[in-house]
This record gives C-alpha cells, structure tokens and sequence, in this order.
C-alpha cells in the first residue's frame, strides 16, 4: 500500500506530532510549530508567505524542507440540489474528489482518503478508475477547507466516506479526525465527524479504543456471504460472522451506536432472503441501518432498486425492532452521490 510520505507531499504527510518532533529536532521552539499548524489547519493557509508571524528565514527553511501544498480545484460541479462536488489535484499531481453538502443550518463535507481505491467494490465507481495512493492527514483535512472556503463559511460535519478506505491509511485518517475536531484545526465536534469503512476488522478492532466520540459506519451491502463476496471481493478474508462480532464488541466497547450502510440493487441484494439475512444480523443490536437505492454509474450493470423494495426493507427492519433511516440522495445530476466519486480530469 502506497503511503504518503514528507518527501513525497511536504508537511501535509505529518501528523501535528511529527511537526512539532521535527522542529525540536533542528532547535525550533514548541510554540513556533503551534504556529504553523494553527496557520495550516485553523486558518488554511495556502503557502508558507501567508504566515506573517514567523521569521521569514524561518519560512524560507520550510519551504526547502517541507514544501506546503494546497489543492487547486481542477473543477467544480453544483447540483440542483445545491450538493458541489470538487476535482482536487494535490501537490505530487494526485486526483481526488470531494463533495459539499449544505443544508440551511449545516455543511457537512465528504472527504476522500485515497487517491481511488483499491477495495474493488463491483457497484462502485471509485475502484474502476484505479487506485494512486494514501492521501497524509493533511490533504484530508484540506477537502474540508477547500469547501469551507468555498462557501464561505464554516464546516460543521465530516464524513470519511469519498474515495478510498480510509481504515487501509488508518494513521492519518485518525490524525484527520483529530484536526477536525481540535480547536487548532476545524473545531468540529467529534459526534458530527464520521468514518466510513468496508469492514477492515483489525481496524475496526483498533477504532474501539481511540478516546474520542467520532462516529463509525460500516458498508454492509449484504448480510449474505456469497452476496457480499461477490460484490465486495476486497473484504472476503473478514467473513460476516467475524464482522458482526467486531461490531457487537465496538458496540460494548464505546456505548456508542454504529451505522451500516446498505445501498439497495436490484435482483442482487434486495430479496426477501436478503432482507431476512439483514434483519438477522441487526436484530437485538447497538446498530442503525441506512438505506439508500444505489446510485447509477455509467457503464455498470448495477441499477438501483425499486421504491417498493425498499420500502419492504424499511417496514421489514422497523417490524424487527431495528433503527432505520433511507438516506437521501443528493448531487446525483453531478456524479456525487455515494459510490459515484472517481478521480477523472477530461469528462465535460
């Protein structure tokens, strides 16, 4: 798995730690990184010049040393429904999308982890354009000041759930978080900051027992094996009974509720023994299940299902006693809704 790296993309690589070790390292105050970081993060600065309050040899070193890149939009796209979609290219030419979506009273952002994906879901368009690599925590965090900057205003909800697995670059998906929720980064409370994984156990295991209230979801699709294999090959080794187990025990663990998020298919996962399997694995269970119909994709023989299959899920799991929503779809028109993100240049 190809790693961002310091070398690679500058500072964005390092974790607030890793800046404030490499100032001690070369005799560099402990407030002067707090500065940097607070001009990275807090205030979003695009280059070194911007930050005024430091030594101006003191910026040129960094520029040597630890080139500071900020996204350029490559290419924006604003829905009927509002939802704006982003094609960002990172500092080392690396493409990855980002999407914005407002309501009167939020802005929540959709940030990608990985430059593609290497996951290889059958119904998703991010793994068919290929996988480049992990983003560092930094260009994670940069989606969400792009879009704040953008609008104008303020972030209040992240979710991890662009492209990539964000629980394949645990490291500095968890270091995003963190800045989003630090009040020298995004000061977004940790309850309105969400990581979206495919079922990677280990890591799902490790998130149990980080301290902070973040949210996890996890994309189910199908509480049948064979169902799951086939449309999610990248999460074979990690069978549902294990999956379910590492679920119940973060459950235990945290007190807090995971969601799974469940994109309906016709003819795949939509029958009535996909429904039982369903309300077998959520029953009497710390869960929520969200539905969504999936979303097209060009070329792709998946196509969503009906109204009314999904309206027999939904009736199916409220009868079971499970916590259930349907999730709207938004910025559909643009190829931004959930599984629809791909990191493409020429389309018009």
């Amino acid at each position: 798995m190809q790693r961002a790296t310091a070398d690679l993309i500058g500072i964005k690589a390092l974790s607030r730690d890793e800046i404030t070790s490499q100032f001690a390292e070369v005799g560099l105050p402990a407030f002067r990184a707090k500065q940097v970081i607070q001009w990275l993060y807090q205030k979003g600065a695009h280059s070194y010049d911007e930050m005024t309050n430091l030594p101006l040899a003191l910026r040129e070193q960094l520029s040597e040393s630890l080139p500071l890149h900020f996204p350029e939009i490559v290419r924006k796209q604003v829905s009927q429904d509002g939802t704006r979609k982003y094609l960002l290219r990172l500092g080392d030419g690396a493409l990855v999308e980002s999407v914005a979506m407002p309501t009167k009273t939020r802005l929540s952002a959709c940030v990608s982890t990985q430059a593609g994906c290497p996951m290889r879901c059958q119904f998703c368009a991010t793994g068919r354009n290929g996988y480049t690599r992990s983003l560092g925590c930094g260009e994670i965090v940069d989606q969400a000041t792009v879009i704040a900057q953008d609008f104008g205003q303020r972030v209040t909800n992240v979710v991890l759930m662009g492209q990539g697995e964000p629980f394949l670059n645990y490291d500095a998906s968890i270091e995003a978080m963190r800045i989003f929720n630090s009040k020298d980064g995004l000061g977004i409370g940790a309850r309105h900051i969400t990581v979206s994984t495919c079922g990677i156990l280990p890591q799902i295991r490790r998130f149990a027992q980080e301290p902070e209230q973040f949210t996890l979801a996890v994309s189910l699709h199908s509480a049948v094996q064979e169902t799951r294999d086939r449309i999610m090959p990248g999460v074979r080794s990690y069978p549902l009974e294990r999956l379910h187990d590492s679920i119940a025990s973060y459950a235990e663990a945290t007190g807090r509720r995971p969601t799974y998020e469940y994109a309906l298919m016709a003819g795949i996962n939509d029958s009535d023994a996909e429904l039982k399997a369903l309300v077998a694995f959520t029953r009497r269970t710390l869960c929520h299940v969200n539905l969504i119909q999936l979303n097209e994709v060009k070329g792709s023989s998946y196509h969503p299902s009906t109204d009314e299959r999904l309206n027999a899920f939904k009736i199916g799991l409220e009868r079971a006693g499970v916590e259930v929503t349907v999730r709207e779809s938004r910025g559909s028109d643009i190829d931004a809704a959930c599984g629809q993100l791909k990191q493409k240049a020429s389309r018009k």
